[in-house]
């Protein structure tokens, strides 16, 4: 019979890398979700983490506030159960290291599961860990990832990706989504619930949810707040029509003059900006309610089920029923 692999080590081995000015909360909140997993009838850590950086000694973080590190070196690849790169406000800068990037390329092979938290996908990248696979970053930076290493195949919109051993997350916070995926990984959901809750996070996101708010992410590219009241009134009255004369009135413009100034200010069309409202509405709904979907679709403007679906499926790529078991409130008792 062929051996089975050997059980991982415990407590497993977390190492995350530092740069200067690396994102405190990069690494803070992700290490903290680590921590918080252990064993439920001794209460022993089931995880150990361990902060590097090229050389070792202090690096400074954007808070101001160093944290002690210790060097590359030092390290054994083959204890690194899981290597994280946190990012940093000096991101670029942190690429030209070679010994850090040489370091990683000489062994990457040897560790189980490799990871990155918002920018810090560019030291993968720069490694080539991200060739011909899937990844994420911060929305900001996803275009300039693509760009620069353009083997890679950036979706824009995720709070994190698992493509094989590799995994990336999106901006800041997305770090502890991907911390407690990976602790249900090795652990199992209930392990991974348990976290949440310790954490008081409210919400367990699978990595397919969203980054951002659709609309208030469009609503953002107008920077002079023409529209805010607009969208408020929109906000409140999702269940009516909505048509674009409708809009228009409530601007005193004309329906043609609204539609082209709309367009120009937020990058949507109106009839697409109100159905990304009531998209996020009824997400909002799905996640923090327990209402039927038919109410959540007449509520939300929609009409009926079936409509809902299709804009769920369309944007989205899952049916209302789908996203609601996906993206389930924690409730905290």
């Amino acid at each position: 019979m062929p051996r089975l692999p050997n059980p991982p080590r415990l407590p497993r081995l977390i190492v995350f890398i530092l740069t200067p000015q690396t994102v405190m909360l990069d690494v803070t909140g992700p290490l903290q979700a680590f921590h918080e997993a252990r064993d439920p009838a001794t209460g022993t850590p089931l995880y150990r983490t361990i902060l590097a950086s090229s050389h070792g000694g202090p690096v400074m973080t954007d808070t101001g506030i160093a944290l002690d590190t210790v060097a590359l070196a030092d390290l054994d690849p083959g204890e690194i159960h899981t290597l994280i790169a946190a990012g940093s406000d000096e991101m670029l800068d942190a690429l030209g290291d070679a010994n850090l990037i040489g370091w990683l390329e000489k062994y990457r092979g040897k560790i189980a599961r490799i990871g990155s938290v918002c920018i810090g996908a560019f030291i993968l990248g720069a490694a080539g860990m991200l060739d011909n696979r899937a990844c994420v970053t911060h929305w900001r930076w996803c275009d300039r990832l693509q760009a620069m290493f353009p083997q890679s195949r950036v979706a824009p919109d995720p709070i994190f990706v698992r493509d094989g051993p590799v995994w990336t997350s999106a901006g800041v916070t997305t770090g502890i989504d991907m911390a407690v995926a990976m602790i249900e990984q090795d652990l199992g959901r209930d392990a991974a619930l348990a976290v949440a809750r310790s954490l008081i996070v409210f919400i367990r996101r699978p990595g397919g949810q969203s980054q951002f708010s659709l609309p208030l992410e469009h609503q953002a590219n107008d920077s002079t707040g023409r529209f805010d009241d607009l969208h408020g009134w929109i906000a409140q009255n999702l269940q009516t029509r909505l048509s674009v004369e409708d809009l228009a009135e409530q601007t005193g413009m004309s329906p043609r003059n609204f539609s082209r100034t709309y367009k120009s200010a937020t990058g949507l069309s109106p009839a697409r900006a109100v159905e990304l409202m009531r998209l996020e509405a009824a997400r909002t709904a799905l996640e923090q309610t327990d209402k039927r979907i038919s109410q959540i679709a007449i509520t939300c403007g929609f009409g009926d089920d079936e409509r809902m679906r299709r804009c769920f499926v369309k944007h989205l790529g899952v049916a209302p029923s789908d996203y609601r078991e996906r993206f389930k409130t924690i409730q905290i008792n």
